[in-house]
């Protein structure tokens, strides 16, 4: 085969024959000016060059080609050898993936010999056909073998003449070059680092003054002594350190594998200390806020702090963690204590007052589809503003039937100026730095009526009797959540109390408040306390009338005939959970119609929680009821909505009807599985 010089040392051997265009140039200089004898000895000597140039050129370069073929042989066995003996494993694949050689550390890592020739994926089942590169382009992927683990880096090359000599072929064969890192040992370290960050959290006991009070002075400090020793046992087991910094507050430290241990027996703890019992009738119960996921100590100190507070703004007995962005709840089973005492409903409102008073206006708005406690609620706020002579608007941009005619009374009244109600528009023009807003009945952002206010000032008042989830109003100046109170309406009136003495409402006005508390009550009959009837109280003295009342939310017949159909055509589910859907069709508001009819199944004997669905402006609304043995606020949360204990709700985009029955099936079967419900 005739071999071929190219390139630089074409070039090379070929320049001392480009140097006899020189001579030639002397030669016809030495005609020119020094006569023809001199001429002919320069011609002579040019000939003489070239003869030897030419005999040179033709001698050598055959030997010299020969000499670089010995070399490249030798070179190429020498590559071939390192590249077999490489102490990384190292193969070749064509570009389906299948193997064209591997050298020995693949060869013994694979377990295979070096007639194989099928894909990669045979031995290394986690190499998809995704994961090889493209022109230009490195891509990497974990695989595993023998308990070992390994990053296989792949990389496409282009072979130029790979099947051929023809120089007029101009193909471009390519392969994938693919070498294994075993990164076990590093993957080891980095997983003992991550298990081994510490995590803070704080611990507090949620009803401890009312807890003690029911026990005799002389036993208090025994009690106190079981809870303690409970916490310092269970954090004891999982290497942690606890100390007390109050009387009802503890501060911890912990190894984030250790809290991945809590979080697998859900925090057993919140369970281990409401047993301690030495003749107290109300047990104790904890709350845990758990910061984690920075890498600065302070930073998750202040983590705890937060989740601690949005553990007690969701009622108490439950744990929160805040791994950075992400928040997880455990715990939560049980109905918050209501607490007695009023100074909070006190400071909360002297502080609204001086909030009010620093501003112009006020603004009001409660959640999407506006319900009756939403708008009572927003009318005690309208009505405390009216005390302290501040502009007052109420964003009631969604009227549905069930609250249109309160609306329509106050309309109708001349005592009540034309722009108490406005829309998103007009409230989006009035609110400005000037302006407080108000939000009633919802603390989740998502929720308003008009989430673009929150951006258009810088003091936000929040008042709610929902718990707190993860999507809760972060910027508020005031923010006044008790998820022990039976309504919105209920906190409200006790703000009013204490909010100006010589506050009184009117008839009209006590009405809607009564109505709120009427309504989320289900007549006075769940969620109660004492201060839900000191609240209704106040409003009766006030003027309401109960008689006016249920006038309001009389139901019209083909509301009640939707509602017979919803609990004829209802599912029992596990014999123990109602589920049925609520036809939209003919119906102004069909998720009040869903909500009563739910609260309706509760009725039937074996039932613990009802679930009523309702297909309505494009979403799937669930209605979620229980009376006191399945919490269906952590259901709906699971659903990405919220709300009580009993009483709860949730929103779904882009799904049907059955999508939805389904989900809510299998979300409850999870649930009951993992022992959340």
């Amino acid at each position: 085969m005739k071999k071929r010089i190219t390139g630089q040392l074409k070039r090379y051997l070929e320049w001392p024959l480009a140097l006899i265009i020189l001579w030639a140039v002397m030669v016809i200089l030495l005609f020119l000016f020094c006569g023809s004898r001199a001429g002919t000895v320069g011609f002579l000597f040019m000939l003489g060059y070239l003869t030897i140039a030419v005999i040179l050129y033709t001698r050598s370069r055959p030997e010299l080609a020969n000499h670089m073929i010995s070399f490249a042989t030798e070179y190429g066995q020498v590559q071939k050898k390192l590249l077999s003996e490489f102490p990384l494993p190292y193969a070749i694949l064509d570009t389906d993936g299948n193997v064209l050689w591997m050298n020995e550390e693949f060869l013994s890592l694979a377990g295979k010999d070096s007639h194989f020739h099928r894909s990669i994926s045979v031995i290394f089942p986690e190499v998809m056909d995704d994961d090889f590169p493209d022109e230009d382009q490195i891509t990497e992927c974990r695989v595993e073998k023998d308990g070992r683990t390994y990053r296989a880096e792949m990389q496409k090359l282009h072979v130029d003449g790979l099947f051929g000599d023809d120089e007029q072929t101009d193909s471009r064969e390519c392969i994938i070059a693919v070498c294994l890192y075993d990164d076990t040992e590093l993957n080891q370290l980095i997983e003992e680092r991550e298990e081994n960050k510490l995590v803070c959290g704080v611990l507090t006991l949620d009803n401890y003054d009312e807890a003690l009070e029911g026990v005799e002075e002389v036993r208090r400090s025994l009690l106190l002594a079981l809870v303690e020793r409970k916490i310092n046992k269970y954090f004891g087991e999982v290497d942690g350190i606890v100390r007390r910094l109050e009387h009802d507050k503890y501060f911890f430290f912990m190894r984030k594998k250790a809290l991945e241990a809590c979080e697998e027996n859900k925090f057993q703890l919140l369970e281990d200390v409401k047993t301690v019992n030495i003749g107290n009738e109300l047990s104790l119960t904890l709350s845990i806020g758990i910061g984690l996921g920075s890498n600065s100590y302070v930073q998750n100190a202040d983590a705890a702090r937060v989740a601690m507070e949005l553990a007690l703004g969701r009622g108490g007995d439950q744990v929160v963690v805040k791994d950075g962005y992400r928040t997880r709840f455990f715990g939560g089973k049980t109905e918050s204590t209501e607490k007695i005492t009023r100074v909070k409903a006190r400071v909360k409102a002297h502080a609204l007052k001086e909030i009010v008073d620093s501003k112009s206006k006020v603004v009001v708005m409660g959640h999407k589809m506006t319900d009756i406690d939403s708008l009572g609620a927003a009318i005690g706020i309208y009505c405390a503003a009216r005390q302290t002579e501040k502009q007052a608007y109420i964003v009631a941009d969604d009227v549905s039937d069930s609250i249109r005619p309160v609306i329509k009374g106050f309309r109708d009244n001349p005592d009540y100026s034309a722009d108490m109600f406005i829309d998103r528009k007009r409230a989006k023009e009035l609110t400005n730095a000037d302006t407080v807003l108000v939000v009633v009945d919802t603390n989740k952002a998502s929720y308003t009526a008009c989430e673009e206010l929150l951006h258009l000032t810088n003091t936000i008042v929040v008042l709610d009797h929902h718990r707190q989830g993860d999507d809760r109003i972060q910027n508020a100046v005031l923010s006044y959540i008790e998820p022990y109170a039976s309504s919105s309406c209920e906190m409200v009136a006790e703000v009013l109390q204490y909010y100006d003495e010589n506050l009184k409402l009117k008839s009209q006005e006590a009405d809607a408040m009564y109505a709120g508390i009427v309504i989320d009550t289900q007549n006075f009959v769940t969620r109660t306390g004492v201060r839900t009837f000191e609240a209704a109280a106040y409003l009766r003295r006030n003027g309401a009338d109960v008689t006016r009342v249920r006038k309001l939310f009389r139901d019209d017949l083909e509301d009640s005939r939707a509602k017979a159909k919803t609990i004829a055509d209802a599912e029992i589910f596990r014999n123990e959970y109602a589920i049925s859907i609520c036809p939209s069709e003919g119906l102004h508001s069909p998720t009040v119609v869903a909500a009563q009819a739910a609260n309706e199944m509760l009725n039937v004997v074996g039932i613990k929680a009802s679930f009523v669905m309702t297909d309505y402006n494009d979403q799937i609304y669930i209605s979620a009821r229980a009376i006191d043995e399945v919490n269906v606020q952590l259901i709906m949360e699971r659903l990405g909505g919220g709300g009580h204990l009993n009483m709860a709700g949730a929103q779904l985009k882009d799904y049907t009807l059955d999508e939805a029955m389904k989900l809510l099936k299998d979300t409850i079967v999870e649930m009951s599985e993992e022992g959340d419900i």
